[in-house]
């Protein structure tokens, strides 16, 4: 039967008024919801600042247990864009997750460089700025170590510091963090070659890199998502007040980028990205060598399967060359910054850092300063004794790996000096075990313990 042109024409009518009344009633609405986004608000999560330095805010977030962990984590984001995506909205926030399970937690706000900055480097973030938090939160909470999570950039620096100053770091979560570089399939590792991009070109033209450089170089990567895709889908929700929420903070986020010190930059992009000298384990900071295989305190390695910033190639690789024997793998179907925000990642991965933060912190046995105190204050005679006593209850000469904590690297270097036993072990001081194994008296009295 031919179609009515009639109907069909009326039907056509019908849905073009509707179309225009759907239009209609979303232009309404679209004011107001620009004044939402506009004034939404982030990182709500209660915190102080107890620490600051040049542009560097430390923030200390509030408990919401009656127990807390006593070893604390010191969170630590990228230099670029701010640190709230990790506390965006209370239902995603990684800081209230970690906080919610009994953690006491810290995070490093670091703020926009100056023009005055530029020269800062990747020896002044890990071991002038990093390291000061880190002694201030040892001081603070009365801990020999802290944890620490590092995410994208921030996980790169945090593995360096682990390497200069390991004896001050309990355990080590790198979340999406960019450690290997040899042709892992990266979008920014192609666009970064040495071949097309010269980083200092940038730095002296501009003294530090520009937020909107960088910002537009991320949208790039998916151009239609970023400049169309995304503004189709909020009109199309624009009636969801949840939606336009997520969507907003989200925005802000993106928008408020921040500089990058110049020569952190240069350092970064030449250093890590196109030599790959930190898994090359030839990195040097300020003359000194970030040896990786000084690196032995578990490590969780949390990454993103979809992650097109740093895919999982570029974190993997970092585990068979770091000296820590002790690392735990999750991977999770989602990206780069749903790892930090998806609802699938807080109801699948969160829960389980939180366990696995709180697992290290029992199993390593952190001293803390009043077994470090205590410690200092034995007389001679209390540590002879001490010593005597170990070796009574050593009935067997077992090799030194057999004990818990001296993985491959920690035996190799006792091993090198003669102390290839228990009865070895426990016939040497405690101060000299720690400088000949490069590692805290704090660790090696776990060692004797044993014993």
């Amino acid at each position: 039967m031919p179609l009515n042109p009639f109907s069909a024409a009326l039907d056509a009518q019908t849905e073009a008024l509707e179309t225009a009344a759907d239009a209609f009633q979303r232009g309404s609405i679209a004011p107001d919801r620009a004044l939402e986004m506009e004034t939404i608000e982030v990182g709500l999560t209660p915190s102080t600042v107890v620490y600051e330095e040049n542009k560097l805010e430390l923030l200390h977030y509030e408990p919401m247990t009656e127990e807390q962990n006593e070893v604390p984590i010191l969170v630590v984001y990228a230099l670029i864009n701010k640190p709230y995506i990790l506390d965006l909205q209370p239902d995603r926030s990684v800081i209230r997750q970690l906080v919610a399970a009994g953690h006491d937690v810290y995070m490093i706000d670091w703020n926009e460089p100056s023009r005055l900055d530029q020269h800062l480097g990747l020896h002044d973030y890990v071991n002038r700025y990093i390291d000061n938090c880190v002694d201030h939160i040892r001081e603070q909470s009365g801990q020999d170590q802290i944890n620490l999570l590092g995410y994208c950039m921030g996980g790169t620096m945090t593995t360096m510091h682990t390497a200069l100053h390991g004896e001050k770091i309990n355990a080590l979560a790198l979340m999406a963090s960019g450690l290997c570089f040899d042709r892992t399939g990266g979008v920014l590792e192609k666009w970064g070659d040495e071949e097309y991009y010269d980083p200092q070109a940038v730095v002296d033209t501009f003294g530090n890199v520009p937020a909107d450089f960088l910002d537009e170089g991320f949208a790039l990567m998916d151009p239609v998502d970023n400049y169309l895709s995304k503004y189709i889908t909020l009109y199309e929700n624009l009636e969801s007040d949840s939606f336009v929420a997520n969507f907003s903070r989200m925005e802000k986020w993106l928008d408020e980028g921040i500089d990058i010190a110049g020569q952190a930059y240069v350092e970064f992009i030449e250093k890590i990205y196109q030599n790959n000298e930190l898994h090359r384990n030839v990195l040097e900071l300020d003359g000194e060598h970030v040896d990786i295989e000084r690196i032995d305190v578990p490590i969780l390695q949390i990454m993103g399967e979809y992650d097109h910033l740093i895919p999982p190639e570029a974190s993997k690789p970092f585990n068979k060359v770091v000296g820590s024997d002790d690392v735990t793998t999750v991977e999770h179907p989602t990206g780069h910054i749903g790892l930090a925000v998806s609802s699938s990642s807080h109801e699948d991965v969160w829960p389980e850092v939180a366990d696995w933060f709180h697992d290290q912190s029992e199993q390593t046995g952190n001293s803390g300063a009043e077994d470090a105190d205590a410690a200092k204050t034995e007389t001679p005679e209390t540590v002879d004794t001490t010593v005597e006593e170990s070796q009574a209850t050593a009935t067997e000469a077992e090799p030194i790996d057999t004990i818990d904590g001296i993985g491959p690297t920690y035996a190799e270097r006792l091993v090198e000096a003669g102390i290839q036993t228990s009865a070895d072990l426990a016939e040497t001081d405690a101060t000299e075990l720690a400088e000949i194994a490069q590692t805290s008296e704090a660790r090696v009295k776990t060692w004797l313990d044993q014993i």
